[in-house]
């Protein structure tokens, strides 16, 4: 408990000497420069999981190109995207290009990225180099963690993980292409319907321990872009039944995000939890699940009412599979489609999964635009 004490402490102290946690009124006023922020979580068909999406030998300009072209007929205007740790200590100024060219690729088509830089979900082993192919018929088989469980658990790492939170951060601390930070997904997940049972006992305990540094690492860099990290579970509607993790993501983020798989009256009772909680500008980073009744239909009208920024998993099926739903874990859908795809808007040669989808989110991002038309970003 002592240590845990001095390294909250310690994370106090370098908060206080840095930028500091956004006022309400300046969030409120950040925001109300953006248009209604409407998009998905993206990474190309062709990558697994971020490792392939990035390296050198894999990342695919033109394929992004094309993808974000499709998101651009939706209306989108916002694409989540992960980043990770690794890849920073592999190659960080081959990175930082990579990066930079998909930034100019997503400036092309009218998209500002979030970026994600940390995330708990999924195989807690990654590595670098060639990625292993998809395992057939399961749902999102090969993304990885960052860090992994090996460096969660291991403080010598603490050093290279700051390293990589401000050399990415501090890289595009000033880049009007880049639109958040969002610094750690899902940060006490515990993957117990996939690799619960390689998962470290004290991760819950250590990701406490890192995220309050993780938010001051971040705001060393002194980003003009805010930080984040979305809530997605329990009960937020009450201070009391806030976990430790869940105290730092509402005390340390400049705006409020969070995920809902539900009906859309289960997401609105999400934004007025957060609302009630303290009046900050409320992003949904991760929605839409046709199988649990998350749906763009169900969404997106109440996102639009409340001018919650609304950010589907998935833009294109590929080789993540998240098309398939997440009980593909334990009955891998081999040789055949699911009656409803879990996840996705596109089929992978562009083809929509429902034309009547696409053609809803295109009149709502069109109703999103007359409502709520924001400032365009400062020329660079």
């Amino acid at each position: 408990m002592r240590c845990f004490a001095c390294l909250l402490c310690l994370a106090s102290l370098l908060t206080a000497q840095q930028r500091q946690r956004w006022t309400p009124e300046k969030a409120a006023d950040w925001y109300q420069q953006q248009p209604w922020l409407v998009g998905a979580n993206y990474i190309p068909a062709t990558a697994i999981n971020q490792l392939e999406m990035w390296q050198a030998e894999t990342f695919d300009p033109k394929r992004i190109d094309l993808e974000l072209g499709w998101a651009q007929t939706l209306g989108m205007n916002t694409m989540r995207v992960f980043l990770h740790d690794l890849l920073w200590q592999q190659d960080a100024p081959g990175f930082r290009k990579r990066i930079d060219a998909f930034l100019a690729i997503a400036q092309k088509h009218g998209i500002r990225p979030i970026f994600v830089l940390f995330d708990s979900c999924w195989d807690p082993s990654p590595a670098l180099g060639k990625q292993r192919a998809p395992r057939p018929g399961v749902h999102n088989s090969g993304w990885v963690q960052s860090p992994g469980a090996k460096a969660l658990m291991d403080s010598s790492q603490r050093g290279r993980l700051k390293s990589y939170v401000e050399g990415v951060i501090g890289a595009f601390a000033n880049d009007d292409r880049v639109l958040a930070w969002d610094l750690w997904n899902e940060p006490d997940n515990e993957n117990f319907g996939s690799y619960g049972l390689r998962e470290p006992k004290q991760k819950e305990r250590a990701v406490t321990q890192l995220l309050p540094l993780v938010y001051a690492w971040a705001r060393s860099a002194d980003p003009a872009q805010p930080l984040t990290s979305g809530l997605w579970q329990g009960d937020w509607s009450k201070t009391e039944l806030l976990t430790a993790i869940q105290r730092t993501q509402l005390n340390d983020s400049d705006v409020f995000s969070f995920h809902s798989y539900s009906s859309g009256e289960k997401f609105e009772q999400r934004v007025k939890a957060l609302r009630a909680f303290e009046q900050r500008p409320v992003l949904c980073t991760e929605y839409m699940a046709r199988g649990v009744q998350s749906t763009f239909q169900g969404t997106l009208p109440i996102a639009l009412k409340y001018r919650v920024a609304a950010i589907n998993w998935g833009l294109v099926g590929g080789k993540t599979q998240t098309y398939l739903p997440w009980d593909s874990w334990a009955k891998p859908y081999i040789g055949r489609e699911p009656a409803v795809w879990f996840h996705e808007i596109f089929r992978t040669d562009g083809t929509p999964y429902s034309s009547e989808e696409v053609k809803f989110i295109q009149e709502m991002t069109a109703e999103g635009r007359r409502e709520w038309p924001g400032a365009q970003p400062a020329a660079r």
